[in-house]
């Protein structure tokens, strides 16, 4: 009602009828902004498009990539700031039981002081993106499996060509489900290092109950930095490094926003499914989330029990807890938004519609039949996704995944660098060996075992199974009254392997595939035995994709123009690359009767406050706010100038009389999604006004379907930041750094 109010009087006033009513959906790759300009200047958006599409200019060549999340630099000596969650592995891996940094929060006061972040952190700097669709799909064939296999080769020629300099890391994405490649070339730091992170009690505020909903009061940020060797170029952590000068850092404003001012996100969203198809959304619904949900659950509460009375434990384990239990509330919310909104109907709907538009129009009814073919292509998808499952979850000890991926290695270094399989070559050995080192930092014996004997007991308990693998179960067992438990079994698989020690692990990087064959190691002879079922697997699901490769960009084509004959946005499913995203700053009805204010405020942490987690805010900061220390950075509105046209609308809707606090976190329609986090969120000039981390739970759905009436992303306001750095943190060394700006 809410929405179509303010519709119905910006249409009838003749004033901004695009930037109200517009859905602010798409998910854009930079080179497309000129081609929205006009929706980006209806949102108050003024920084020119061809500047946003311009990967070597401010703002864009400041925003990087983690590997899962997004960051940005905001200082000119390398200072990278992201969200808590997304530098989570980094508190974690610096966290022991004499300095708890994830319980007490960290702070370097000084650039000796601060620590690496982990041999597996990195920062990516997307600085090329080139289509190379043409050389990507040059004399494939038609055989699936050849076919696969070409792309891959082709794929992998790029790669090499384009990492001619160890500097950089380069990768080529599949758009439009094939349809398009490009080739991205991302320069990579190899230092990086932890700076500042407020605790976790109040990174998380909310924890896992306050996930995916709104009103939140999160402090969900954490500031790095990026090191390199003295001669300015990458190099990996060494004592004499110096901070990395980047090309450009974000301006930050710390006025932040006001409801109905435009923003953009910059960032790399993960992973949407709106070209999916109705059927793939039903398989969804109907068995996968589900079946995932009920295995996240389990292991949930199995992770918490063991780690209530072991700090240890608890440490090693964070990490792993708190994105199962993301994942574990998407999941629900998706169910839950499938219910609520009849999204299969919306989709079967808009798919029954394109069918008859395809009829209609001569170019493509031909079609048609190929689109039937990827129906019983997406039916043989979803066998081989049900068959493999609880398989492939019963080899999930972190032991044997271990032995598995090593023992792969030893087969594939039998082979051309160029042959190998990705994750696999050459380029692959740095990640590859800081795994297997960090292994320590994540694991426990007793928790490992628990979690596994979980997966094996519902392998067990259905009927795919794999002759190999139920011989290990087997194992020892007679007719006798005497037969030996399985968790006997596991217990002697742990204490007779040696990959639980560190440099015995990453000696095996060395060896050939026969040491493998001859080892006693249970997990690496377990691996050796499960190999040919596994590359089976492999093959059945490569010569797969090499059909759907086919079908699937048949099927985009069509799609791309039954979209623009209905003047809809075309964009690609987000697929890990650099995107933007416009929106404003707005609220939402949520329910009948109510009304979600776009901004919350300090005292909103004192209101939830409990003294238990995860409603346990830091007595610092809860002293802060009971003092009105608010300093510089409390506002008296957040709201358009009174005389303006839209606070009036606000005014007659939900204005409070006055907001007088710092505000906490801020909602508004951009369209993102998992892998966003972290992401810098701007004002119309392109100045730092906010860091995205969250999504509302009625808008989880959306990575099936943006329905712009509830979508909305929730963000940590910058004035929030700035406040914590100054009035609770005393982080003064790093506000010097920071360009700090006022409207």
């Amino acid at each position: 009602m809410r929405n179509a109010l303010i519709a119905a009087i910006a249409l009838s006033s003749g004033m901004l009828p695009s930037a109200v009513a517009l859905a602010d959906e798409g998910q854009w790759q930079p080179y497309q902004m000129p081609s929205i300009a006009d929706k980006l200047s209806e949102r108050g958006i003024d920084i020119p498009a061809k500047q946003l599409a311009d990967l070597t200019s401010y703002p864009m060549n400041a925003v990087v990539g983690l590997g899962y999340c997004t960051a940005s630099f905001v200082s000119p000596q390398g200072l990278v700031v992201t969200n808590h969650h997304c530098a989570y592995r980094a508190i974690q891996y610096n966290s022991k039981k004499e300095h708890n940094y994830l319980a007490d929060g960290f702070l370097a006061t000084s650039k000796d002081k601060e620590p690496t972040a982990g041999p597996n952190e990195r920062l990516y700097i997307t600085e090329v993106v080139t289509d190379v669709s043409e050389r990507v799909k040059k004399q494939i064939g038609d055989d699936p499996l050849k076919r696969y296999e070409n792309i891959q080769a082709n794929r992998k020629a790029l790669i090499k060509e384009c990492e001619s300099d160890d500097n950089y890391r380069c990768s080529v994405r599949s758009f439009h489900n094939g349809l398009e490649y490009y080739l991205i070339k991302q320069l990579i730091i190899r230092d990086v290092r932890l700076v500042y992170a407020p605790p976790e009690s109040a990174g998380a505020f909310g924890g896992d109950i306050d996930n995916y909903e709104y009103p939140r009061h999160s402090a969900d940020f954490t500031f790095l930095r990026a090191y390199v060797g003295k001669d300015g170029k990458p190099a990996a952590f060494a004592e004499d490094n110096v901070p990395y000068v980047p090309k450009s850092y974000l301006k930050i404003n710390a006025d932040g926003v006001k409801a109905g001012d435009g923003v953009f996100v910059a960032g790399y969203p993960g992973s949407t499914s709106r070209y999916r198809l109705t059927s793939e959304l039903k398989f969804a619904s109907d068995w996968l989330y589900p079946t995932l949900a009920t295995r996240y659950q389990l292991r949930i509460d199995t992770i918490e029990a063991m780690s209530t009375n072991n700090k240890d434990v608890k440490i090693k384990y964070a990490g792993t807890l708190a994105g199962m239990a993301n994942r574990m509330k998407k999941y629900n919310g998706l169910l839950d938004g499938f219910k609520a909104t009849d999204i299969t109907g919306i989709k079967q709907s808009r798919e029954d519609d394109f069918s008859a538009w395809l009829a209609k129009d001569p170019e493509y009814q031909s079609f048609q039949t190929q689109f039937d073919e990827l129906e019983t292509l997406l039916v043989q998808q979803r066998q081989l996704r049900q068959g493999r499952y609880y398989f492939e979850n019963a080899q999930s000890s972190a032991l044997l995944a271990t032995a598995n991926k090593l023992y792969r290695l030893a087969k594939e270094k039998q082979k051309s660098d160029a042959e190998r399989e990705e994750g696999y070559q050459e380029r692959d050995m740095k990640m590859f060996k800081a795994r297997l080192k960090r292994l320590d930092s994540s694991f426990a014996i007793s928790v490992d075992k628990t979690l596994w004997m979980q997966d094996l007991k519902a392998y067990l308990a259905q009927d795919n199974r794999v002759a190999e693998l139920d011989a290990m179960l087997n194992e020892g067992d007679s007719d006798s009254d005497s037969e030996i438990s399985l968790s006997e079994k596991l217990d002697a698989l742990y204490a007779l392997s040696s990959l639980t020690e560190k440099d015995k692990r990453l000696a095996w990087m060395n060896a050939d595939a026969a040491e493998f064959e001859t080892s006693a190691d249970p997990f690496i002879r377990l691996a050796v035995a499960l190999y040919p079922q596994n590359m089976q697997a492999e093959k059945d699901a490569k010569t797969l994709a090499g059909k759907l490769s086919k079908a699937r960009p048949d099927y985009m084509k069509a799609i791309i123009a039954y979209n623009k004959a209905n003047g809809w946005p075309v964009y690609p499913d987000a697929n890990g690359t650099l995107r933007i995203t416009y929106g404003m700053v707005d609220g939402y009805q949520s329910t009948d009767a109510l009304y979600k204010q776009p901004f919350t405020r300090l005292e909103g942490i004192v209101a939830k406050h409990t003294g238990v987690e995860p409603f346990n805010a830091p007595t610092k900061l809860l002293e802060a706010i009971e003092a009105k220390r608010f300093g510089s950075h409390a506002v008296e509105t957040v709201y358009q100038d009174p005389a303006s046209w839209l606070c009036r609308l606000f005014s007659c809707l939900d204005k409070p009389e006055n907001f007088g606090s710092v505000p906490v976190n801020f909602l508004s329609s951009v369209d993102t999604t998992g892998g966003n986090s972290g992401s810098p969120v701007f004002n119309g000039k392109g100045e730092l006004v906010g860091l995205n981390f969250d999504s509302t739970y009625e808008a989880i759905t959306k990575d099936w379907f943006f329905n712009p009436t509830i979508t909305r992303a929730v963000h940590v306001d910058i004035r929030y930041i700035l406040w914590m750095m100054d009035e609770v943190d005393n982080a003064q060394n790093l506000i010097e750094e920071l360009d700090l700006v006022n409207n």
